[in-house]
Parts: structure tokens; sequence; C-alpha cells
């Protein structure tokens, strides 16, 4: 079996050889990747304008105390007005600054007596004026290609009149659970070896989480025809394929047989990896195919180590999921000589995260629940041994 390290590697240096672009309306854009680079195309603001309601002035003025109020300015008018010694004009947010002043003094810093303002509390040359350039120059990249868009970037776009923006197709997963003991939602249950299907509903939730297009293809029997049927259909409409059972070693594991049947040529098949060894990653032209363990603890998290990423490869984006220190807040166990994948609890205090097993269970790979709560992934190497509290151990963030 393959080293994990290996396998991920692996899966970092894939290359995609097309990637599929698209224009969408700006709004529509939320959650895709961009395909282009956003530059700006004027300075913001365009001209020196005033960042508090206030009055405009020239600096040295304001040692007169008392200044006339010229006229008003307000913000979208087009004012002719300037400022000369001696005089104000009364400025509003937004508004852009007359000519001839060079400050604005806060009307929270000014009392008005008639048509005159007295000023109380001074300011610093300069104050709240917004110079041309502020926000961004012209020619300045604002947002990089790859970048995934999110409030900020609609915003600043907005600003930029950009209306239509190309971004990356998300990639279509077609999900497969295969096994003759599954019961879809609301399948009526006719013997006790019959279990309910959750594997199908989990993948497409991750996903769709992280920003894949999700086609759920339903449960498949163990039979190699139905799941060569299956799984060539699935190649046809999705640019991912990703199953659940049938790459182990049991006498109704067609799975793997069929992947390679069907032409595919198999990345890596096995990695040494607590849960999901018998993990299988194979490709078709641009188009992957992952066989995942059966097991739903399984299955979710090696969806997590290979699916998310290859999710993101398609749209030349970067990795949702994080790894970072935290601290043991009591023992763990190691339990196998491979890389491991741990369910634990955790918290953040004062900057830094921290981990327990309370309420985890110790058992097959089939324990789901371990993955609710604030939970993380604790990963140990096929190297590393057990754990004291106070240990400094790396986790993998999913939120």
């Amino acid at each position: 079996m393959m080293h994990f390290d290996e396998s991920i590697e692996i899966i970092k240096n894939l290359e995609i050889n097309n990637y599929r672009i698209k224009k969408l309306y700006l709004m529509d854009a939320l959650g895709y990747v961009l395909a282009e680079d956003i530059v700006a195309d004027h300075n913001s603001p365009e001209f020196p304008t005033s960042a508090m309601d206030g009055y405009a002035i020239i600096y040295e003025d304001m040692a007169m105390n008392r200044l006339k109020i010229a006229s008003i300015n307000p913000a979208g008018s087009a004012l002719k007005d300037e400022v000369i010694g001696g005089t104000c004009i009364k400025t509003f947010t937004g508004s852009l600054m007359p000519h001839g002043a060079d400050t604005l003094i806060p009307i929270e810093n000014v009392e008005v007596e008639g048509d005159e303002i007295v000023i109380k509390d001074e300011v610093p040359q300069g104050f709240s004026v917004r110079e041309v350039g502020e926000n961004y120059a012209k020619g300045q990249l604002l947002i990089p290609k790859g970048t995934k868009i999110d409030f900020p970037q609609i915003g600043v776009m907005a600003s930029l009149n950009v209306s239509e923006i190309s971004v990356y197709e998300k990639p279509v997963v077609g999900i497969i659970s295969t096994g003759s003991e599954l019961l879809e939602l609301g399948e009526e249950q006719t013997n006790d070896a019959q279990i309910r299907s959750s594997n199908n509903y989990i993948l497409e939730a991750i996903v769709k989480k992280f920003d894949g297009a999700a086609l759920s293809l339903g449960c498949v029997k163990d039979d190699k025809n139905s799941i060569t049927s299956a799984i060539s259909d699935a190649l046809e409409k999705s640019d991912i394929v990703v199953t659940t059972g049938g790459v182990s070693v049991g006498d109704f594991d067609f799975v793997k047989d069929v992947i390679r049947e069907l032409g595919c040529d198999v990345i890596f098949k096995g990695v040494r990896l607590k849960p999901g060894q018998h993990i299988m990653v194979a490709r078709k032209d641009d188009k992957f195919i992952i066989g995942l363990p059966g097991f739903a603890y399984s299955s979710t998290v090696t969806a997590l180590l290979y699916l998310v990423p290859l999710i993101e490869k398609f749209q030349h984006g970067k990795c949702a999921i994080r790894k970072v220190k935290a601290t043991l807040k009591e023992p763990f166990v190691k339990r196998a000589k491979k890389a491991e994948f741990t369910a634990c609890n955790v918290s953040l205090l004062q900057g830094k995260y921290y981990v327990d097993f309370k309420d985890k269970k110790v058992g097959s790979s089939a324990i789901l629940t371990n993955m609710l709560g604030d939970v993380a992934l604790l990963f140990t190497s096929e190297d590393d041994t057990s754990k004291e509290t106070g240990d400094e151990v790396d986790i993998l963030l999913i939120d």
C-alpha cells in the first residue's frame, strides 16, 4: 500500500487539461472561482471626497475661529462654488470636496450662529478628506484570478461597474452508493439485513459545501452489470465520479474491477490510512473516479481528503480544509501503524486551538456520529506514537 503523504502529493500534482469557463451575472457568481483578473479602470475616489458631515475649510482659516457659511454641498451635486478665505461650505459624507478646501471640520466640532460657524475643537490639516485613489488606484490589480467570490469581491466589482464576469465552472460530481443492503430514504425495509443509505447524502452535502455541482445517482445493487452501467453512465454526465463501497476484497466488491474494465487508468489503489485504506483513484481523460469505502465514517473522511481537493483543482481554487496546530486536553492513543484521522472536539481559546475526545466513540469506521458537534480531524502519521495531555498535534478544520 502507498504512503499517505505520497497519495496526497499525487493529488496535488494532477493536472486538468481543459478548464471550463463561463460568464455569469455578478450576483449569480457568488461562490464561484474567478477566471479573470479584476483590475481597476479608475481611481476611487476620483476626486478628493468628504468622509464625514461637516464644513469644508482652508486649514489656515481655522485660526480665525469664526467662518461664514458660503453654501451647501450635498452628496451627488455638481457644486461649482469655491472655498475662499474666511468662508466654509457645508459638506456631507460622500460629497466632493469643494475647490479651495483642504480640510473638513466635523459638525460636532462647531456651533452654528446665524450664517457662521464657531470652531470649538480644531482638527489637523487634511482631516476627514479622502484622497484620490484611497480605496484603489487606476491599473491596480484588485482581485486576482483564482479567488473565490464572496461578498467583499461582489462589492468591489459592483463599484467598478462590473456586471458580468468569467468564472470557472463547478465540476459535476456524480455520486453512486453500491450495496444490495442499502435502502433509499422512504423505501420500506423488508428484512433485518437492510440498512438506510447515508453515504450518498453525506457526499452530496460535501460536494455542495465545497463548491461542486452534485449529481446524485442513487444506490446500485452489488451486481457487476448494474455497477458497470451506473459508472459508465456517470462518466458520461460527470467530471468526477465518486462511489462508495465495492473497493475492498469481498466477493461482491465489483467497483474496483469495473473501473479498470471501463478503460480507466488507476492512479493509486490502497493507502496506509485509517480509516479508508482501500481507497482508489482513477482517471479517464479529464474525468476522475474516486472509489471510497462503504463505511460512513471512512467515506466521509476520505472524501474530505481526496474528493474536496479534486473539486477545487477543477476551479483553480484554494484548499478550504486547513491544517492547524492544536493542544491536547487529554491523552490520545495511537491505534494503527498508519496515517490516522480521528474525530475530535475542537475549541478556540485566546487564539489557540484545543482538542478533546468527549463523547467520541472508539470502534469501527462506521461511527458517523463521531462527526457531530464542533468537530475536527486529528492527524497522526504512521510514524507517530500515542500522545499526552498538553502535546501539540495537527488537526484538520473542516467547518
